[in-house]
């Protein structure tokens, strides 16, 4: 698929069962990391507007690695959906919603997923015409007990929570029918990038998308999931 082509927020869910959050702090770590996240079977990425050089890493991974569906995270200024686009991003997230981030999204031709917390909240979002949304922060707001009670008035609504997940939880997110996928840190932990262990990337995809026991990667050094347990809002 050509990346001047915009894709559909409902493929973009439905590629793989995480969506791999990203806060990179060095442009040179973007390739490595996406490519070890790819061969993990997980070729949709995050990459938050949380770093500086967020922009340069989104522009380094479009150019190198043409497996990985690449979107910017922490869109909260109308004015960053022009920068995503020209660094070559496929789609934006956002913690909210306003009509400002809409109007960004649309001009910029990227798909957009605006995040939710309440019911008041998923009903603005299907006004303006989304229905796929980004429940943030999950675990804080409700988590599963509240994705279960929002499918009943909204079930045509398709959700991927982000805030608190990680792999102890996952799958009780992914069991839900109004859930496509989840968003969490846990895959890429920060002393893995740090160390350029792109191996423990890849392990650690790996063993969400089933291709090898989750038990080999889950407990490294004692530290089993590093910086998704308790996410930074975004």
């Amino acid at each position: 698929m050509s990346r001047s082509q915009p894709v559909a927020m409902s493929f973009l869910m439905a590629r793989a069962p995480v969506i791999p959050v990203l806060a990179i702090e060095r442009v040179e770590d973007a390739v490595p990391l996406a490519r070890a996240l790819v061969a993990g079977g997980l070729p949709v990425l995050e990459i938050t507007l949380r770093t500086s050089q967020a922009l340069q890493c989104v522009e380094a991974v479009a150019a190198a690695v043409p497996e990985a569906l690449v979107g910017v995270g922490t869109y909260t200024q109308a004015e960053e959906a022009r920068g995503a686009r020209e660094a070559g991003a496929q789609f934006l997230v956002s913690p909210g919603l306003s009509d400002a981030l809409v109007s960004g999204a649309m001009n910029a031709d990227l798909p957009f997923l605006p995040g939710v917390a309440t019911a008041s909240d998923v009903i603005r979002a299907r006004e303006a015409g989304f229905d796929h949304l980004k429940f943030f922060p999950a675990q804080s707001s409700g988590g599963v007990e509240a994705l279960k009670a929002l499918a009943g008035p909204f079930s045509d609504v398709r959700f991927c929570p982000t805030g608190g997940i990680g792999p102890t939880n996952c799958v009780e997110y992914l069991s839900l029918p109004n859930v496509l996928c989840v968003g969490g840190s846990w895959v890429a932990p920060s002393s893995a990038v740090a160390a350029s262990d792109w191996e423990r990337v890849t392990g650690l995809a790996a063993a969400v998308t089933g291709r090898q026991p989750a038990s080999d990667w889950y407990s490294v050094a004692g530290e089993e999931d590093p910086g998704s347990s308790d996410e930074a809002l975004r």
